[in-house]
């Protein structure tokens, strides 16, 4: 009679399968899966993004040398301290932080909305808040330490309102779209009726508001805007991750657990919030976010939309733009969102058309 030997070892553990394109990066104890594709485009739209800040900061009515301007950044002392550290370079910072805030605040709505038109300055958001912060000027009330607060309750007002008549049994992307637009309309009529009521200076200083200008922002405005965003941070990292979970269907997230309702609203709430505090900060700058995001996940080639790559392309889409404002026709400086609308208006066409032209079996 023989013994037939057991094996009492426990069983391997199945080995974890990581997905196509994907990298595993460990920090300690924790392990993250970085998108290698969308890793490399984000160091070379942060590289890029470095060298605008240094132009910015250096190209002017007077040129400053890139080492003097480094030297103020880093607070070492320099003969050019008043035009980089007083002039330039806190506008730059606003710039900078507006343009990361829409650009995170359309890839969020494009992503629950599913739809590429879906950008807070077409389907009313902006707007919204515009009218707020219009009427408090009209008021009196012309302190942008103050107007950024207004201007996010009258973004997430006019989300409540094109949220709930968009809703009917679920959230449909072409209607949410197109009611979007509607109150978009009406919220500027009430804008411009605003501004007709008002003094003329103020109605002046509105007009240049509504167009998007960093002109005049210092540090006074830069501070509470980077705090504020700061403070927003943490929401920002969780949507990173529930943009998956908002990419399933219904019937999928409702087998595994997950109140897809409550995730698309908290997403949706965000980039209200997002774009609405960059609307008070610097006005409605058109189009920066509607084009980042789309310009990041084309270059990405991802399933979602890239939190990283969307910043970084909005806030090197408003450096750029003012830059360019600032010096185009200068000694005349124009408002930066004339400069973005003028890129951003081309690119909605081509967007509508090659919409229409995908959906009527066409080749894009």
């Amino acid at each position: 009679m023989t013994r037939t030997s057991v094996d009492r070892r426990a069983p391997a553990a199945p080995r974890r399968v990581r997905p196509a394109g994907y990298a595993v990066l460990r920090f300690k104890r924790a392990t993250f899966l970085a998108h290698r594709r969308a890793t490399a485009v984000a160091t070379a739209l942060a590289l890029l993004l470095a060298a605008a800040c240094l132009a910015y900061l250096c190209v002017g009515e007077s040129y400053v040398q890139p080492v003097e301007a480094l030297k103020v950044v880093l607070g070492m002392p320099s003969p050019d301290e008043l035009v980089v550290g007083t002039l330039r370079e806190p506008r730059m910072t606003v710039g900078l932080l507006v343009g990361a805030a829409f650009g995170v605040a359309g890839a969020l709505i494009q992503t629950v909305a599913r739809n590429p038109l879906a950008s807070p300055d077409i389907i009313g958001i902006s707007q919204g808040a515009s009218a707020v912060t219009v009427a408090a000027m009209t008021f009196g009330l012309t302190s942008y330490t103050v107007l950024p607060y207004l201007s996010v309750a009258g973004g997430v007002a006019a989300a409540l309102l094109v949220y709930a008549f968009a809703w009917r049994g679920g959230l449909h992307a072409t209607r949410f779209v197109l009611i979007g637009i509607g109150f978009a309309i009406a919220l500027r009529s009430v804008t411009t009726l605003f501004m007709t009521k008002g003094d003329y200076l103020v109605a002046q200083q509105a007009q240049i508001w509504m167009t998007g200008s960093l002109n005049g922002r210092g540090w006074a405005e830069a501070e509470p805007l980077a705090l504020t965003l700061l403070v927003l941070l943490p929401f920002v990292a969780w949507a990173a991750r529930a943009q998956r979970t908002v990419s399933m269907d219904d019937d999928t997230a409702t087998a595994l657990g997950v109140r897809l309702g409550r995730v698309r609203t908290g997403l949706v709430l965000l980039g209200v919030v997002l774009a609405s505090v960059a609307t008070g900060a610097a006005g409605p700058v058109d189009f920066v976010a509607l084009l980042a995001p789309q310009i990041a996940r084309r270059l990405t080639r991802t399933a979602q939309i890239p939190l990283v790559c969307s910043a970084l392309l909005g806030a090197l889409v408003v450096v750029l733009a003012d830059l360019l404002a600032r010096r185009l026709f200068s000694p005349t400086e124009l408002p930066v969102g004339v400069l973005t609308a003028a890129v951003g208006a081309p690119y909605l066409i081509w967007l509508i058309v090659r919409s229409r032209s995908v959906r009527n079996g066409g080749t894009a």
